[in-house]
């Protein structure tokens, strides 16, 4: 039991790097598109307006770090401790990483889903959002918001789906014993 809580505690470690690495980089990504989307909206949400100027990919990638550090906590634990459940150990890490990454991909990919309707869909509607006053890219600014939107919904489903895989692999893996 010692080895899976040490596994358990490893599993949540690298899950809060993969989503603080996540952040960061799906925030370059996001400032790429709108600049506005931070400048105007996010450093002042984190109240980083000054500092956010002076340095603002940095400061955008370390408000996507503070953005999702927290999300990889709680999917690094609930994946972990299904993991938990696994036979052994072994099986325990294989099924517990393999969640881990197999969630980070849905959130990749359904972000990409998020740009793709931002940029053709939702930037064209009639949006009541409340955009600054100032806003001169409404639709690059609305394709940030529905990617940033996206991405959380990627994770939640890549959640679910890792905890349905583990399952599987319990499943599989007690048919087997038999």
């Amino acid at each position: 039991m010692a080895k899976k809580i040490g596994l358990l505690l490893i599993i949540i470690f690298i899950s809060i790097v993969l989503a603080s690495i996540y952040g960061f980089l799906h925030n370059q990504i996001s400032y790429s598109i709108s600049t506005e989307y931070f400048t105007k909206f996010k450093f002042e949400q984190f109240g980083f307006v000054e500092y956010g100027t002076d340095t603002p990919r940095l400061t955008a990638g370390i408000i996507g770090m503070w953005s999702t550090w927290w999300f990889g906590l709680i999917i690094g634990l609930i994946l972990g401790i299904v993991a938990m459940f696994q036979p052994n150990s072994k099986i325990m890490w294989k099924s517990g990483m393999t969640a881990i990454l197999r969630n980070l991909g849905i959130a990749i990919g359904i972000g990409i889903v998020g740009i793709l309707i931002g940029k053709f869909i939702m930037a064209n509607s009639n949006l009541t959002w409340d955009f600054p006053a100032d806003l001169i890219d409404k639709k690059n600014f609305i394709t940030v918001g529905t990617m940033h939107e996206f991405s959380y919904a990627g994770g939640i489903i890549g959640l679910f789906y890792g905890i349905l895989y583990q399952l599987k692999i319990k499943k599989a893996s007690a048919q087997h014993r038999l």
